[in-house]
Parts: structure tokens; C-alpha cells; sequence
């Protein structure tokens, strides 16, 4: 069995309208947090700018959170603006719907797959592994990475899951033999 590998090559962008004007794609940049003290509790948030213009945004991450809810190495790691915490942050679906944005994952990702060899014995057996969250059709990656048409994709290509659906998860699959 082959195994194909979907690796973030940077952080995605963020599909989220401006206030200032009117584009709709925003970035981390370095990824960086604010944490402001209120007394006794905090707010954090991840500070993103407009592609277009460079205004500053803030999407909360902790909202009034008394001192000592936090790990002290967590409020460490929001201090030194820890690249695995943004990402993290980031990939999080609820965090997403929570400051209502979404993923523009285009160019943001690559694959790393062995070539599949013509001399090999059929069927192949394919492992496609994701290390984030990249929403793919497999149809269409598969198609891409093989070469092949999209019409010839349904009669080389046996899949475990739908492949008119949208995953972020691993899925297999298996090329028959040109008949």
C-alpha cells in the first residue's frame, strides 16, 4: 500500500469580511495574541489583518476568564505568541464558528505522494493521510495527482468514501488495471 500525504506548506487564509473595506481575506501574519488584564481576568485574542488594506482585527479566544482558569505555561504560551497555539487555534472548528470565519485553504497545502509505478501488480492500494484539516474532493485530487481524466476517474478508481464529497479526513482507495 502507497501512503499520500496532505501537509500544510503555511497557515490558510481567513475567509472573514473587513470593517474597513471591502475584502473578505485576512492572515495571521507572524500570529500574534493580545492578552488584556481586566482586575482579576483576561481576554485574549488573535490578532489578524486585511490582505488589502492592513487593518488590525481581533477574534476572541478567551472572553473575561478569571487568572486563574489559565495553566500558567498556556498563558505563557499566549505571552510568547507560540506558533503551534495559533495554528491551533486556527484549525479549531468551534473557534471558527464562534468568530465567524472560515478556511481559504488555496495554496496553502501540498501533497506529498510516491509516483505510482505502471509496472507494479494491480490493483494499487492508496492511503491518503491528512496532517490538517484541508477540506479536498478525492475525485479531484486523485484525478490530479494520476493524471487522469475525470470522466476515466470512476472506472480506474475504487474509493472507501463517496468522491463527490468534501473530506479533511484519511481516506483509501484502490487503481484497477487499464482494461
Amino acid at each position: 500500500m502507497l501512503s499520500w500525504f496532505v501537509r500544510r506548506t503555511r497557515l490558510p487564509l481567513l475567509s472573514l469580511r473587513c470593517v474597513d473595506c471591502p475584502s473578505e481575506s485576512a492572515t495571521t501574519g507572524e500570529g500574534r495574541f493580545r492578552v488584556n488584564a481586566n482586575g482579576k481576568l483576561l481576554d485574549v485574542w488573535l490578532l489578524v489583518r486585511c490582505v488589502s488594506c492592513d487593518w488590525t482585527s481581533k477574534l476572541t479566544v478567551h472572553e473575561r476568564a478569571p487568572v486563574r482558569s489559565f495553566d500558567p505555561a498556556e498563558l505563557d504560551r499566549y505571552h510568547t505568541n507560540d506558533p503551534e497555539l495559533v495554528a491551533s487555534k486556527l484549525l479549531d472548528p468551534l473557534f471558527a464558528r464562534r468568530n465567524r470565519f472560515t478556511l481559504d485553504w488555496k495554496g496553502a497545502w501540498r501533497l506529498d505522494a510516491p509516483p505510482v509505478r505502471l509496472d507494479e501488480a494491480w490493483p494499487v492500494k492508496v492511503e491518503v493521510l491528512f496532517e490538517d484539516p484541508v477540506p479536498l474532493r478525492p475525485d479531484r485530487l486523485v484525478a490530479r495527482e494520476l493524471g487522469l481524466s475525470r470522466n476515466e476517474v470512476p472506472r480506474r478508481i475504487k474509493f472507501d468514501v463517496p468522491p463527490r464529497r468534501s473530506t479533511s479526513a484519511g481516506f483509501t482507495f484502490t487503481v484497477m488495471a487499464e482494461n
